[in-house]
C-alpha cells in the first residue's frame, strides 16, 4: 500500500489512541504492506468477504471503496457477493449491491473521448483515487499486481501528475515505459526530457520528479513499480502552469 494509512488516528485518536496506533501502523502499516505474500488486491477481496460475511456493513463499504483503488472491478465485487450469498445469506446480498453501486457508480465507457487506438493496453478506469495529485483527467489500468506491479497510464493532452518522490530504504523507485503518445518527465534540477513510444525512464528512490502529457497529445505510459523496503510515495506541489506552457 503506498499511501500511509490515517484512519484510527483521525477517527478515534483522541478517544482510543492506542487503537488508532494499532490500526494504522500495524494493520495497515506492517499486515496489508506484505504484499510479497498477498498483493493489496488480494487482501481486499478477502477482506470484502469476510466483512460480507459477518454482516459489518460500515466496514464494508469502506474497504469496497478500498478495494476498488486496489484494482478490484465492479463486476469481481459482484461476484464475490453472488457467490457467498448462498453460504453467508440472501439478505446480506441485497444489503451490500446498494454499496457496490454507489462505490463504483455507473462507470461510463472510457472508449468515449478517450480515442480507440491509442495502444494495445487497456485504458482503464479514471483515476479517481489519485485525483487530487493530477492536473487533468487520467485513467488507470493495473495489469498485474503479482510479483512486480504493473499499471497502463493514461493522460489527455496537457494532464500530468504533480511533483511526487518514491521513497524506500531499500530498493525501491520506479520504472516508466512510453507506450503511446508524446509526453514529457522531468527530474528536479534537470530539464524535462520528451517521451515518445518505446522510450524507458529509471526513477530511483529519492528523486523528485513529474511525468505527464504533451499540451497537444495523449500519452500512455507502463509504471512498474520496483520492489523496495519501506516503499511508499510522497506528493507534493503541482507542476507550475507556466513553466508547462513552456513545453512544446
Amino acid at each position: 500500500m503506498s499511501k500511509k494509512q490515517t484512519a484510527g488516528r483521525d477517527n478515534l485518536g483522541k478517544l482510543a489512541p492506542k487503537f488508532a496506533e494499532l490500526n494504522d501502523d500495524v494493520l495497515f502499516g506492517e499486515v496489508w504492506s506484505r504484499e510479497k505474500e498477498l498483493s493489496a488486491r488480494d487482501r481486499s477481496m478477502i477482506t470484502i468477504a469476510a466483512l460480507f460475511s459477518a454482516g459489518l456493513y460500515p466496514q464494508l463499504k469502506a474497504h469496497l471503496a478500498l478495494g476498488k483503488e486496489h484494482g478490484v472491478t465492479k463486476q469481481e465485487a459482484v461476484e464475490i457477493v453472488t457467490q457467498l450469498a448462498f453460504y453467508c445469506g440472501w439478505p446480506k446480498a441485497w444489503s451490500t449491491f446498494p454499496m457496490i453501486a454507489e462505490i463504483y457508480g455507473e462507470e461510463e465507457s472510457v472508449a468515449e473521448g478517450v480515442p480507440s487506438n491509442l495502444s494495445v493496453f487497456p485504458v482503464g478506469q479514471k483515476n479517481d483515487a489519485f485525483a487530487q495529485y493530477f492536473i487533468g483527467q487520467s485513467y488507470l489500468a493495473p495489469l498485474s499486481l503479482e510479483q512486480v506491479p504493473v499499471f497502463n497510464v493514461t493522460f489527455e493532452p496537457g494532464c500530468r501528475n504533480n511533483w511526487h518522490i518514491h521513497h524506500a530504504s531499500e530498493g525501491g523507485g520506479q520504472m516508466l515505459i512510453c507506450v503511446s503518445g508524446r509526453g514529457w518527465y522531468q527530474e528536479w534540477g534537470k530539464d524535462p526530457l520528451e517521451l515518445h513510444p518505446g522510450d524507458v525512464v529509471n526513477i530511483p528512490a529519492g528523486v523528485k520528479h513529474w511525468h505527464g502529457a504533451a499540451a497537444d497529445s495523449w500519452l500512455q505510459h507502463l509504471a512498474i513499480e520496483v520492489p523496495g523496503k519501506d516503499a511508499k510515495a510522497e506528493w507534493l506541489e503541482p507542476v507550475d502552469d507556466e513553466r508547462y506552457s513552456e513545453l512544446k
